[in-house]
């Protein structure tokens, strides 16, 4: 037990530690290897390399609903007019050829992925070769997914923010 008197202290250098971190963290990190995480720590963004340098797609992730044990798969990628990084994320979609039906069907959000800075500028999603962004915005990422074939009894049972922020990097 911490007497009471340390607690303030304690949480002051706890939080002074993450203020600090963030920042070097998006510096050495990667955008393809960034780990992200919501307000509530129920979920986590992780990117991944892509893999492929002829790839419609300019980011690769999985969304991890951490206590159910979902892993969601997610996708950026130029679309629109004007052009912009589009987001999707899918749950349980079909391998192969699929109908426009099943996609639509197994789709869980899609949105403009936006890229906010310390100060809170918003940009695009850097590349997966740039240094990392430190916070994400999906927009209506949250209702989205309590809309979805995702929500439900063993699987997503808590509303998830559209903000995520950047809390580690993958080796």
């Amino acid at each position: 037990m911490v007497p009471s008197r340390f607690v303030p202290t304690l949480l002051g250098s706890a939080l002074f530690g993450l203020a600090l971190a963030s920042p070097a963290i998006a510096a050495d990190c990667k955008q393809s290897h960034a780990i992200y995480g919501d307000r509530d720590g129920g979920y986590e963004l992780r990117f991944e390399p892509v893999g492929s340098a002829s790839a419609a797609t300019s980011n690769h992730f999985k969304v991890a609903v951490l206590k159910a044990g979902v892993l969601l798969d997610g996708i950026v990628m130029p679309a629109g007019e004007p052009e912009r990084a589009t987001g999707l994320i899918m749950h349980n979609c079909p391998e192969g050829d699929a109908t426009g039906e099943e996609l639509r069907a197994c789709t869980v959000w899609q949105g403009v992925v936006y890229a906010l800075n310390k100060a809170g500028a918003i940009s695009e999603i850097p590349a997966e070769t740039e240094p990392a962004a430190e916070q994400l915005l999906l927009p209506d990422f949250g209702p989205s997914l309590r809309a979805s074939s995702a929500w439900g009894k063993g699987k997503a049972e808590a509303d998830s923010w559209d903000s995520f922020t950047l809390k580690g990097c993958a080796a």
